[in-house]
């Protein structure tokens, strides 16, 4: 065991995988019984549990990476009874990976909050609260009807996130977002109670040993329910044509909620990931690999969207919804490959994009106040002008020169935008994949593995043909897209803005931001180490018999007194 793991935390496992989910919930039923005038009572305690869940997430990712073999995966048994009858709590390198990335934007949205937008409505920091209980529940659970349940708390808390702050494009935004949920929560119901009928069980480890044995007859049916069930988590992974709704609705929520929905997306790619790979992985029979096509067609035409719908915008936070949605199509396109080495790139990419899609959404606001000087909408006509310079390109008279004949006004840059510039600048590194930062690193592993399948060893999976060059096409293509529409807004706004006053930058909406920042510098800095972490995670979902193999071993705990081993009383048991 690692020096970093500590006995005590040791000694609480596997209790400690309940932490994510109950710590919440219980933070969240404290501040309920708060009155609304107690907001920076609500908000200390807010903060707290925050970090708190962060540090446990630490520990139970430190825990999956230090034990070995089948060990490395915690298996809890909320209600003591085995698999499949009992619900069912697992953590395993993918759930305690996600645990932290969620944990982290978490804190740094709360902490970016805390300058005003916590007191723009009511409720919000139990909201805040009950969707981190949502995401916690939806990585941890091991059976389809607890995690729709977890999708059920997550939905319910975003809504009111949504609409915090009040205002027409919130209310019209957030009732689309509604609208369109309840269709995919529809569709989940469906396609679960159909692959029910079908198996006779929900939970996943179940499931994977009850596909390949399914009767051809009623093959045509199993798949169609999968179907129905990929079109519900496609929808929250914002596939096109299903995510019309995404950029409204995010670039309308307040800047913290956009960074902690950020998370949102990927959401439905963890969900893809780990059904997928557990029901039809390549021990699936007849149905190894099924829909594969179909996830990289649908990923492919995203990051096309995405990429387009980045060039047109000029808006930062409709720039961070495409760019969430391109991110999304480049991961659901990588994962219907089905293979090792681009899979454990994917997860690289995975957490890398989605702390550059929250940057850029915190950015936006603190970008859109300083165009606006506090109003709450401007247009976006005033930097289609080159300063200094008139329509001819040359310098227009009266302009201050000195001896160099250079011009005086604008040189002097502000600490303040200064900073922001620098996040921008790196915000459009990880998007578009440049170097040196980790988005070049993620893309770079999955053009890598995309070319040379087969890497250092096996890689089953399908060998790179038209969808394969389709897609090493599009991430280069969309990157540069992605470089040359972010650019274009960088200029707009930190190059061409001679005449106006330095930006209004408070230190708690500062330091979210550099944390953010940090983490991405982190990933670049020990990507190798990050890369040997995501390589065994892909190994592990690519051998779903580990999985299976845990869940369906876990055996409930005997009663106080009852030897585990033979299960005869010992002691004073009578």
């Amino acid at each position: 065991m690692s020096i970093g793991l500590s006995e005590f935390t040791a000694h609480l496992m596997p209790h400690l995988i309940l932490a994510p989910i109950m710590l919440p919930m219980f933070t969240a039923a404290i501040m309920l019984l708060l009155g609304e005038e107690r907001q920076r009572a609500k908000l200390v305690i807010n903060l707290v549990s925050t970090c708190i869940g962060l540090v446990v997430a630490i520990e139970l990712l430190v825990w999956s990476k230090t034990t070995g073999g089948t060990a490395s995966m915690g298996v809890y048994l909320p209600g003591n009874w085995p698999a499949p009858f009992g619900i069912v709590l697992v953590l395993d390198r993918l759930s305690a990976m996600m645990l932290v990335l969620t944990s982290f934007i978490a804190l740094c949205s709360i902490l970016f909050a805390a300058s005003r937008w916590h007191r723009a409505g009511v409720h919000y920091h139990p909201l805040f609260q009950l969707q981190l209980m949502g995401l916690a529940g939806a990585f941890l659970t091991a059976d389809l009807f607890n995690l729709f349940v977890f999708f059920e708390i997550m939905l319910a808390a975003s809504y009111g996130l949504l609409l915090h702050g009040s205002g027409r494009m919130r209310v019209q935004s957030g009732l689309h977002y509604i609208a369109v949920n309840l269709a995919a929560s529809s569709l989940f119901l469906i396609g679960a109670s159909m692959l029910y009928g079908i198996t006779g069980t929900l939970n996943m480890a179940d499931l994977a040993q009850s596909i390949p044995n399914v009767a051809a007859a009623d093959r045509g049916l199993l798949h169609a329910a999968a179907a129905i069930l990929a079109t519900a988590f496609l929808i929250k992974a914002a596939v096109w044509p299903l995510n019309f709704w995404l950029v409204p609705a995010y670039s309308a929520a307040t800047a913290p909620v956009g960074a902690l929905f950020a998370i949102m997306t990927k959401v439905g790619i963890y969900t893809i990931v780990r059904l997928w790979t557990l029901m039809f992985s390549s021990e699936a029979g007849d149905s190894a690999h099924f829909g594969s096509m179909w996830l990289i067609g649908g990923g492919v035409v995203t990051m096309a969207f995405g990429a387009i719908g980045m060039l047109g915008s000029q808006r930062f936070a409709n720039l961070a919804g495409y760019a969430a949605i391109l991110s999304s199509g480049t991961l659901l396109a990588a994962i219907g490959f089905g293979q090792n080495e681009l899979t454990a790139g994917l997860l690289y990419y995975l957490p890398s994009s989605t702390l550059a899609v929250s940057i850029l959404f915190l950015l936006s606001d603190l970008v859109e106040r300083w165009r606006n000087d506090g109003s709450s909408f401007s247009g976006y006509d005033d930097g289609e002008r080159a300063p200094f310079l008139t329509p001819e390109l040359v310098p227009q008279a009266g302009t201050n020169f000195d001896e160099d004949e250079e011009v005086l006004e604008g040189r002097v840059i502000p600490a303040a935008a200064a900073f922001l510039g620098i996040a921008y600048l790196m915000c459009t590194l990880v998007i578009a994949g440049l170097p040196p930062l980790s988005g070049f690193i993620g893309k770079f592993a999955m053009l890598t593995a995309l070319l040379n399948p087969l890497g250092m060893g096996s890689s089953a999976g399908i060998q790179l043909g038209t969808p394969g060059w389709t897609l090493v096409t599009l991430m280069i293509g969309t990157g540069l897209i992605a470089l040359l529409a972010l650019t274009r807004s960088g200029i707009r706004v930190f190059w061409a803005s001679h005449a106006r006053t330095a930006p209004q930058l408070r230190l708690v909406e500062a330091v979210p931001i550099a944390l953010l920042l940090c983490a991405s510098i982190v990933f670049t800095l020990y990507a190798n180490s990050v890369m040997r972490y995501t390589q065994a995670t892909a190994n592990m979902l690519h051998a779903p018999g580990t999985y299976v193999n845990a869940v369906m071993s876990a055996r409930p705990k005997p009663p106080p007194g009852v030897d585990e081993a033979n299960g005869s009383a010992t002691g004073g048991a009578q």
